[in-house]
């Protein structure tokens, strides 16, 4: 098989491009393909479907994160690659090809995973409570060998309010050495910067400029030291964002029609998702609906239908559509 790297650059969108001089030169000499974001259009979800070709329904994800009705617990951003329950590509390419090896960097769902090499966020939990930045590897010996060369994954930088081209760039010289060190068939790479930008500055370009020129320059990078080495290279994206003016808090809602069960801790309210009759586990613009007691099943439904700004309402047939 040919070697072959694909390079998601998330949140980027054709609004953006005339902005990326060099992903502008680049994509006019080549193909280029709209693809229509997909409900959830939500990381976890896009790089599930990206993977396996199959709809959420099918490989189980569903959103950046979801209830455990077994822990009666809400979780987000969960790593084990066992969550993605469809045979995914590296897989199958591996049946027709057994020389094939792939390597995911930081793509998601990225620990014990069948791929042959792997990187992706894995913080230390210390017992004090802190939180130190550090990442996962497979083999194990690369996150040292990756740590040693480029220095302490910059965890803080790829996430919250501090996220900046640190992470991005680390991910991409992470990508390089590895691909020296193994040289895989595939090469997945995920480029993190314009998702936090976008989400904290809009898509007005004048704010967001010189984080598109920091993006298009990793991109440079990437495809340079990738075509040297012969490789074709796709670069994709999961979903645009777009600016948004009014939040719809529907936990609020349900809550003012005695649906939500509250908990204080300290002097603070927090959701007990478990003793709610019914709740919303809300992931940007998607809204997951839960209910515990199935007797109000018909009244939540009326309660949606009837607030502005819902567009959508789906129960579990349609889901499947």
């Amino acid at each position: 098989m040919n070697k072959t790297v694909v390079i998601d650059v998330v949140a980027l969108s054709a609004s953006l491009i005339a902005e990326m001089p060099f992903l502008k030169n680049y994509i006019e000499a080549r193909n280029i393909a709209n693809i229509t974001p997909m409900l959830p259009a939500v990381t976890t979800a896009v790089q599930s479907t990206y993977l396996t070709g199959k709809w959420p329904a099918e490989h189980g994800i569903v959103g950046n994160g979801w209830y455990d009705k077994e822990d009666c617990e809400v979780k987000f951003w969960k790593q084990s690659n066992k969550l993605v329950t469809a045979e995914k590509i590296w897989d199958k390419a591996k049946k027709e090809d057994p020389a094939f090896t792939c390597v995911q960097m930081f793509w998601w769902y990225n620990m014990y995973s069948s791929a042959d090499y792997s990187v992706t966020p894995r913080p230390q939990y210390l017992a004090d409570g802190r939180k130190l930045p550090d990442c996962y590897a497979h083999p194990a010996e690369l996150r040292d060998i990756l740590q040693e060369k480029l220095g302490q994954f910059p965890l803080f930088q790829f996430w919250g309010p501090g996220a900046n081209i640190k992470s991005t760039q680390w991910i991409a010289d992470a990508s390089m050495l590895t691909d020296d060190l193994y040289d895989p068939t595939l090469t997945l790479i995920y480029l993190p910067h314009l998702d936090y930008c976008l989400q904290k500055f809009g898509n007005n370009v004048s704010l967001i400029k010189n984080e598109l020129l920091a993006v298009d320059k990793v991109i440079e990078t990437l495809v340079t030291f990738y075509e040297k080495k012969q490789a074709k290279i796709i670069i994709l994206s999961e979903y645009g964002i777009a600016p948004v003016c009014k939040p719809i808090h529907l936990n609020r809602i349900f809550r003012e029609n005695g649906l939500l069960a509250i908990r204080t801790e300290g002097g603070l309210e927090l959701l007990d998702a478990g003793a709610s009759k019914a709740f919303v586990v809300a992931d940007h613009q998607a809204a997951h609906v839960y209910i515990n007691d199935v007797s109000v099943t018909d009244q939540v439904k009326k309660i949606l239908e009837n607030v502005e700004g819902v567009e959508l309402i789906l129960d579990k047939e349609s889901q499947k559509m």
